[in-house]
């Protein structure tokens, strides 16, 4: 009888246990058996140690909502030479490097045609919404298909693809072949646009966004620090010998259209591309696609590409120790946690995908590490290839040898080398050993060395991950850690730090920490996987086994 009686009391507490488990059970959203979306949130020039250095000034629900619920890979790197938001967003949405995607910048050369071309270019686009100019892009140029243009192919088409931006590469390249739309800011009437790839009109929500003049409100604002200037103890004084600022003007608060009229030649509304308030309209725009598109809603997994890259022109104006940027990246941990809770309410967090990650970072400046006596400067490209002209005429004779000089490569007129019966790979090697010569440039290589031999690792490896034979030059040149590119007086290159952030967050994602090393590339094939679809076509990355692992 009381083995009984403890037999029914052990069922009894069994079964209370399980009861009440099934309703712990029960009150927790089920994710969906596939993403209903996938959200990728990239963000220009944000560096891997930004979460980090301000985590104790973050919210709970932007950042650390990330780090603290999603899996964050804290070693992630991107394997090629230059990086720009073009050749980053290429990189994150075909997992391939840039020798098979063939974005190797935001622009590049075009030998056929003379002239540098803009890797997003179209003559046959036509603009939608905005001025004849500002909408002539396409994604033609990219040489490999997307993850979302293969989530397509998996389903007929049957998923909704949108890519939102302020700068047009980021939207064009984020959005692939087949996306639904790619929408940008334009900056003379301040509208979002489109291009003819996508529509021939803009929907009537994009109308109607437009129609009420959101950057005419944020035109109106202050952009003053969000805390008290003395708790901003990880970034130097707000006044400091390192920033350029918006012409000289680099203290806070900013009246914003007081400095629109600083840059009297250019369009009103470029300046809000320049302030945090540019990314917040990106956020506005993007929760009134998801709501009128219905991204989400339906049987198929949708895609949208959240483009934030304010931060870019910020810490290029005022360096990545300022106060202007932690700032603007402590405004970014609220639109996050803003965008998520929104997220939270409609879609569900169970049934969306997020992935946070950024297209590269931010160096420091020359000057700031000279102080601090660390090797650095400045290669001043236009007085170097000044002199590789004069020493080409001094030994092959007077002629035009050089085409062009564009981002750290050189062109050579192949046409004239060869009418004056020279071999190209013997000019390619004098050339490179010249410019090997000048203050700056740790390595030089020629397109041929490039074309003939498998570099397995190390610098020249990382070259030949940005080396595209019909695009690429036929020198291309490394600078020394700490230097940056100016050309005559003015800076056109910043140097860029190739770790970066990387987290997966929602559906079906579980908390952990990856220290080990992921590469930028990995990104597509983990989706591809995750979605059971084929991985881009090009992609070279390989799926992050603790993200797919059951």
């Amino acid at each position: 009888m009381l083995n009984f009686f403890r037999f029914s009391v052990f069922s009894a507490l069994l079964g209370a246990i399980f009861a009440n488990s099934l309703c712990a059970q029960g009150s927790k959203p089920i994710p969906s058996e596939k993403p209903k979306l996938i959200v990728t949130i990239t963000v220009t020039q944000f560096r891997h140690d930004y979460i980090s250095r301000f985590w104790d000034k973050f919210s709970d629900d932007g950042f650390r909502r990330l780090v603290n619920r999603g899996t964050y890979c804290r070693n992630t790197n991107y394997n090629y030479l230059i990086s720009d938001k073009g050749v980053g967003t290429a990189t994150i949405v075909t997992g391939t490097n840039p020798s098979r995607h063939g974005i190797v910048g935001e622009n590049w050369y075009n030998d056929l045609k003379g002239q540098v071309v803009t890797s997003i270019f179209d003559q046959s686009a036509k603009t939608i919404g905005g001025p004849f100019d500002a909408g002539q892009y396409s994604p033609q140029q990219l040489l490999s298909t997307t993850f979302a243009d293969e989530l397509n192919l998996s389903n007929n088409f049957k998923s909704k693809v949108i890519s939102v931006s302020l700068e047009p590469v980021s939207a064009v390249i984020s959005g692939g072949h087949t996306a639904k739309a790619a929408y940008w800011f334009e900056v003379q009437g301040g509208n979002f646009i489109t291009s003819s790839f996508y529509a021939d009109s803009l929907p009537l929500w994009v109308v109607d966004f437009n129609n009420r003049r959101f950057p005419d409100i944020y035109m109106e604002k202050t952009w003053s620090t969000m805390l008290p200037l003395a708790e901003y103890t990880e970034s130097l004084p707000d006044q400091n010998p390192y920033e350029q600022g918006y012409k000289n003007s680099v203290v806070f608060p900013y009246e914003i259209k007081d400095i629109a009229k600083i840059y009297k030649k250019r369009e009103e509304y470029s300046i809000l591309k320049t302030t945090p308030f540019g990314d917040n309209l990106v956020k506005d725009f993007a929760i009134q696609a998801i709501v009128n598109e219905n991204l989400g809603a339906g049987p198929h997994t949708d895609v949208l590409f959240l483009n934030f890259t304010a931060l870019e022109e910020i810490g290029n104006m005022f360096g990545q120790l300022s106060v202007e940027v932690e700032d603007a990246v402590l405004r970014l941990d609220r639109e996050l946690a803003h965008f998520f809770s929104f997220i939270e309410s409609t879609v569900g967090i169970e049934n969306t995908l997020v992935v946070f990650v950024a297209e590269h970072g931010l160096n420091h400046k020359p000057e700031y590490l000279e102080a601090h006596k660390i090797p650095s400067g400045y290669f001043n490209s236009a007085s170097a290839i000044s002199l590789l002209s004069s020493y080409m005429n001094n030994i092959y004779g007077k002629g035009d040898w050089i085409k062009q000089y564009h981002a750290q490569q050189i062109y050579l007129n192949r046409t004239l080398i060869e009418s004056a019966k020279l071999s190209l790979s013997s000019v390619q090697e004098n050339v490179a050993n010249l410019m090997l010569q000048f203050q700056g440039v740790q390595n030089t290589i020629t397109s041929t060395a490039l074309t003939n031999t498998s570099y397995v690792n190390g610098v020249f490896r990382k070259i030949q991950n940005g080396y595209n034979q019909k695009r690429s030059g036929d020198v291309l040149i490394h600078l020394a850690d700490g230097y940056v590119e100016k050309h005559g007086k003015n800076i056109v290159s910043f140097g860029t730090d190739t770790r970066v952030p990387l987290v997966f967050y929602g559906w079906k994602i579980g908390r952990k920490t990856i220290t080990r090393p992921v590469d930028l590339t990995d990104i597509a094939p983990t989706i591809s996987v995750l979605l059971d679809i084929s991985y881009p076509n090009s992609s070279s990355g390989v799926p992050v086994s603790e993200i797919i692992a059951p």
